[in-house]
């Protein structure tokens, strides 16, 4: 009688496919690493001026609303229109600061006849001609809040010259 030489089974042998090697190597990720491809940061996007979508820096226009990259798009050149109507307090400043020189003259040396006309009509109605001038400043003011603005953009810097 020869005995053959046969194991003992185990689990394993019943269930090869379940317990393959594969299943048990464990994958170590870093976490202080840096990551393999970089992320987007936040200075890479920027938002959609009409409605607030991350774009790329670089973006011509945005595919949500109808937003594109003008020609002129920084501030520089642009003159308030709030600080023109403050400045209009004193008719024509306003004007100047808008770029508008010459009517800003003209709205400062028009005030003097404007003036010498309310306060004749101020004696003349017991002080109620007062009350025009204040007509002739918010015609200033809206004049110049409406105009378009006229300053010049400064011009690129080349840089020191020597």
């Amino acid at each position: 009688m020869a005995f053959a030489a046969t194991r003992p089974t185990t689990l394993l042998d019943e269930f090869p496919a379940a317990c393959e090697r594969s299943m048990f190597e464990m994958s170590v990720e870093y976490t202080d690493a840096p990551p393999t491809r970089p992320e987007s940061t936040a200075a890479d996007q920027m938002p959609c001026p009409y409605c607030g979508h991350l774009l790329p820096k670089d973006a011509q226009s945005c595919d949500r609303c109808d937003w594109k990259r003008g020609a002129t798009e920084t501030a520089e050149g642009k003159a308030s229109d709030a600080v023109a109507v403050i400045l209009s307090i004193i008719p024509g400043l306003g004007h100047i600061y808008k770029g508008h020189r010459l009517a800003g003259f003209l709205w400062i040396a028009g005030a003097i006849p404007v003036g010498i006309f309310v306060l004749l009509a101020a004696v003349a109605s017991a002080g109620f001609g007062i009350g025009l001038f204040f007509f002739y400043l918010i015609a200033v003011m809206l004049h110049a809040y409406a105009v378009d603005d006229r300053v010049v953009t400064p011009k690129e810097d080349e840089g020191e010259e020597y």
